[in-house]
């Protein structure tokens, strides 16, 4: 993505990338206000920043897990303490399936060739990963043009964008081709509470693209789409199970209830890699608890009384049948109408 920098001029970020044998990414955290880059030498830092959230969306996180087996595999010569790494790396974050993709795929390579060979395949994760949303963004803009229309407004929550990728975007990615397409009209975000993934994150790169876009809190995106402001609701994911669940920032699901209600599509845009066969349904996902201190402060300053008891899921399940649509860079299931990510016709 092109984005301004502080004197005005534009350069392209990707938001994960491998130079001078180390990761180098950039720190979300300290979004919106500055742009800043983590150089990433050991596999404790690069989970360090996996678990803050530095580095966060589903595909990013999947190419951080294939890169840093990379890394692990030259700071740690050792058998017993590159296992040790890369297990460690493997379980930063349970619920999104893309890391232990990543992980998973190049530790293979490196099992069976070696280290040279691993950073081989952590590099082709990362060129495929911009490839795949290129290709799932064309697919998904076609479709809801082909489905609601020639124009098309978007709700869409959290941030699978750009930042959440190597360079592109998953759910933005196809607000990106709608814009290519001279076919997107305005774009609606909700500020994802807690930690403001919408407001820092997704209202920042609409304005580095330059899409017309308006922030609303979580609680008003139910009456956006009941006035009939949009036409789609299109998010991403962090896993989508066999039958059709779908894994996704805490907030998605009561979105799509309000968006069956209202009548409106409910498109999810994800990367195969982000589509778990192995797990049968969403009853069968570890849904990450995060630190109570997200939802009970705002940086230093408390917002409710010290000793409060809380529940702060990171993730929620949205049901297979309120699914619209999931768009990959090879299909699009229709899980509310009966397909299955697991069906061996949709996967030819």
């Amino acid at each position: 993505m092109k984005i301004e920098s502080p004197g005005g001029e534009g350069y392209d970020m990707r938001t994960i990338d491998w130079r001078d044998d180390r990761i180098v990414a950039i720190d979300q955290t300290r979004l919106p206000h500055e742009v800043e880059f983590l150089e990433i030498d050991t596999v404790e830092d690069l989970i360090a920043a996996i678990r803050s959230l530095a580095i966060r969306g589903a595909p990013a996180i999947g190419v951080a897990g294939a890169l840093g087996v990379a890394l692990a595999a030259r700071r740690h010569p050792e058998p017993a303490e590159l296992r040790a790494a890369v297990d460690a790396l493997r379980a930063a974050r349970p619920t999104a399936v893309n890391l232990a993709w990543g992980v998973d795929r190049v530790r293979a390579r490196l099992d069976a060739e070696g280290t040279e060979a691993a950073l081989d395949e952590a590099l082709a994760v990362l060129a495929e990963d911009v490839r795949c949303c290129r290709e799932l963004s064309e697919r998904g803009a076609r479709w809801l043009v082909e489905t609601v229309g020639p124009q098309v407004a978007v709700q869409t929550h959290c941030n699978a964008g750009a930042l959440a990728t190597v360079e592109w975007g998953t759910a933005l990615g196809v607000v990106r081709s709608l814009q290519e397409h001279g076919a997107l009209t305005h774009v609606y975000a909700s500020e994802t509470r807690p930690l403001l993934q919408g407001a820092r994150l997704t209202v920042w790169e609409l304005a580095q693209i330059g899409v017309p876009h308006t922030l609303v809190v979580d609680s008003a995106a139910a009456s956006v789409l009941a006035q009939g402001r949009v036409d789609a609701v299109v998010v991403g994911a962090d896993r989508i199970t066999a039958n059709g669940d779908v894994i996704n920032k805490v907030g998605t699901y009561p979105l799509a209830l309000a968006a069956a209600r209202a009548g409106v599509p409910m498109v999810v845009a994800a990367p195969e890699s982000t589509v778990d066969l192995a797990t049968p349904s969403g009853a069968d996902v570890h849904i990450e608890v995060r630190d109570p201190e997200e939802i009970t402060a705002l940086g230093a300053v408390a917002l409710a009384p010290k000793g409060t008891g809380t529940l702060n899921y990171a993730f929620d399940v949205t049901p297979a049948d309120l699914v619209t649509a999931i768009v990959t860079e090879r299909r699009v299931i229709l899980p509310a109408a009966g397909g299955r990510p697991d069906d061996p016709i949709s996967r030819s």
